[in-house]
Formats: C-alpha cells, structure tokens, sequence
C-alpha cells in the first residue's frame, strides 16, 4: 500500500468517528421556553363589596405586555445584505554588485578570475478577492416575558415549531424590549429588539438532503493535504 494513501486513511478515520455527530439536528431549549406568570395570592373570600382588589380587575388596563409571563408578538422584518472586496499588489525589486578587493594593489582573483559578485533579486504578489452575502427573514413569532429589568425593559423568548410533510422547521428568539417600542396591537419589530439571538433551523429529509457529507467538507478544508 502506497505509503501517502496510508497516512491519508489514518488522518480520515477520526473524521470519519466523528462524521455521524458533525450534523446535530435542533432539540429544544430550556433558556427558549415560554415563562408562566407568577402565581398570585389566593382570592380572599367574598365580603359582599362590588370591588374586590384581590380579584385584580383591570377595567382599564393596557392590553401590551408588561409584566413577567405576558405574550407578546415579535414581527420578523430581518434583511441583511453584506458585501466586501479587496485587492493587492505588490512588486519588489532588489540588485547588488559587489567588487573583489583590492590587496597590494592586485585585484584579488580566484582562479583566475576577478572575485566579482553580484545579487539580484525580483518578487511580486497579485492577490484578489470578493465576498458577499443576503438573508432575509420575515413572518411572526408570540413569545413569552422572562423578566422585567429594573429599567423597564422586559427580557423575551420564546420558539416555534412547525412540522411540514418529512421535516421540522423551528425559530427561536430572544432579547430586550422596550415598553415604548410596543404597538397598540402588542405587537414590536424584531429590528427593536435589543441583544437579539434568532435562530432559524430545520431538521428532517429536507435539511439533510442540503447539507453536504462529512467526506466532501473534508476534502474542503484545510485539513486536506493536497
């Protein structure tokens, strides 16, 4: 066996041990999961009163979330768009003549020939390269308050999944909300969300068959050695 296909077998079997776990399907989250309000005090009995402030009757409350385990919808209105290029050129060039000595007033000779020497060198570098990238993702996700910070701020998240035909596609969000930035409907746009992480993943036949094998990533990285 030829040695170099050897040590190329050697160097595929870990990769090759490790290929089954380089795709992990999404599995659920428990910093993602929706927050229950908190419990009130239990309802004190009837005293025969119309009002009863243990019964917590808003009459003319404001419908937006507020308060620790309130819903409330985010809007997914995210657009990127990223593009970036750049060029190098470089060019360098070096030459030295060096004269023999001179020794009793002889120019020193070997064999015969003048100790002469010269050097010259000449190098350059062309380098070119371009990069870009576009996502888009719009729809809706209700999630859940987490906490209210002692600005105000209320800290959300929450996670959708939707099965369709052979697979599941799920969206996770969190961040912080300001009160203000909350419409009339409940409803805030996740470009005001502050500290947002958005996740938007799948899994099933659909996402396995656009994932590339852990032999062909391989062959793509810079652990290929030729």
């Amino acid at each position: 066996m030829n040695r170099s296909f050897a040590r190329l077998l050697v160097a595929m079997l870990p990769l090759a041990t490790l290929g089954g776990c380089a795709i992990v399907p999404p599995t659920p989250k428990p910093m993602y999961a929706a927050t229950l309000p908190v419990e009130m005090a239990p309802q004190a009995q009837a005293t025969g009163s119309i009002y009863a402030d243990q019964q917590s009757m808003e009459l003319f409350a404001d419908p937006r979330a507020h308060r620790v385990g309130d819903i409330l919808t985010i809007t997914l209105v995210e657009a990127t768009q990223a593009s970036k290029k750049a060029a190098t050129s470089t060019a360098k060039k070096n030459g030295n003549n060096i004269t023999s000595p001179t020794i009793l007033g002889q120019g020193l000779r070997i064999g015969g020939n003048t100790a002469n020497s010269s050097l010259a060198s000449n190098n350059a570098f062309d380098g070119d390269g371009s990069s870009s990238q576009s996502n888009q993702l719009t729809g809706e996700i209700t999630v859940t308050v987490a906490q209210r910070l002692s600005n105000g701020a209320l800290v959300v998240r929450g996670e959708k999944w939707l099965t369709i035909n052979q697979g599941e596609e799920l969206v996770r969000i969190s961040g912080i909300v300001r009160p203000q930035d909350i419409g009339n409907d409940n409803i805030v746009a996740s470009s005001r969300v502050a500290d947002a992480r958005i996740e938007y993943v799948g899994k099933g036949t659909l996402a396995d068959a656009n994932t590339r094998g852990w032999l062909s990533r391989f062959f793509d990285s810079k652990w290929m050695p030729f």
